[in-house]
């Protein structure tokens, strides 16, 4: 019975995953994120619709960099959307060699939102590994930027990782869902990625699409400024 209930739950999550995502109602700060497998983006026709902020694969591991970051990051920019870079972390590699393939790549700037690191995989790492590499990458990121990087994640992996270890930082997470993220103790998220098949006009295919847990002058507070370097 056991194995039929998961099964279930797994052939659940898939169709969840192949079904169009509707945009989610109820909040006022919408946004998408973005790495090379959306192509070219046509920024001017994005720029037109209700987004307010964009997340964009910047690197991943010690040499990865995603192929369209530069032209999404400056031009973005341009548009005048929030833009947020992240790194998809590998526990298995060197945490410092990642994080200067991140800092080497991303020039931050104020008004932008925190560095993202993606930890959506572990590699077959042990507990200690992961969560010894990822605080590396982040104090390392965190002391270069001088701001307190943002943690992307599924609800699996914020349970057994997240919880407890990080508790001070910035929750963004995966949940392909109608329901909200749960969090432990009673923390709040912050960003949530709730579907990744959305249409946005001047993008080709699916994209993922997000929301923030607050208004925009909450989602400005968080970015990257000289007073909250100051406080650092």
């Amino acid at each position: 019975m056991k194995y039929i209930i998961t099964l279930l739950s797994l052939v659940c999550l898939f169709q969840a995953c192949q079904q169009p995502t509707e945009r989610m109602e109820g909040f006022e700060v919408h946004g998408i994120d973005v790495s090379r497998h959306q192509y070219l983006i046509n920024w001017d026709t994005v720029a037109i619709q209700p987004i307010d902020f964009v997340f964009m694969k910047a690197t991943e591991g010690e040499e990865l960099v995603d192929r369209h970051f530069k032209h999404n990051w400056e031009t973005v920019k341009s548009k005048g959307i929030k833009r947020g870079a992240y790194h998809f972390f590998h526990p298995t590699l060197s945490p410092l060699q990642q994080a200067t393939n991140f800092i080497n790549t991303v020039p931050l700037e104020y008004g932008d939102l925190p560095p993202v690191i993606d930890f959506e995989v572990t590699n077959g790492a042990s507990d200690t590994t992961v969560i010894n590499r990822l605080q590396s990458w982040i104090s390392l990121v965190e002391k270069y930027y001088q701001v307190r990087p943002i943690i992307y994640t599924n609800q699996k992996l914020y349970k057994r990782y997240i919880a407890s270890n990080f508790d001070d930082h910035i929750i963004w997470m995966a949940r392909y869902n109608t329901s909200a993220p749960t969090m432990m103790e009673n923390k709040k998220w912050h960003f949530w990625q709730y579907g990744n098949r959305g249409t946005v006009k001047g993008i080709k295919g699916d994209v993922d699409l997000n929301v923030f847990n607050g208004s925009y002058l909450e989602l400005e507070k968080i970015c990257h400024s000289p007073s909250a370097a100051l406080a650092e």
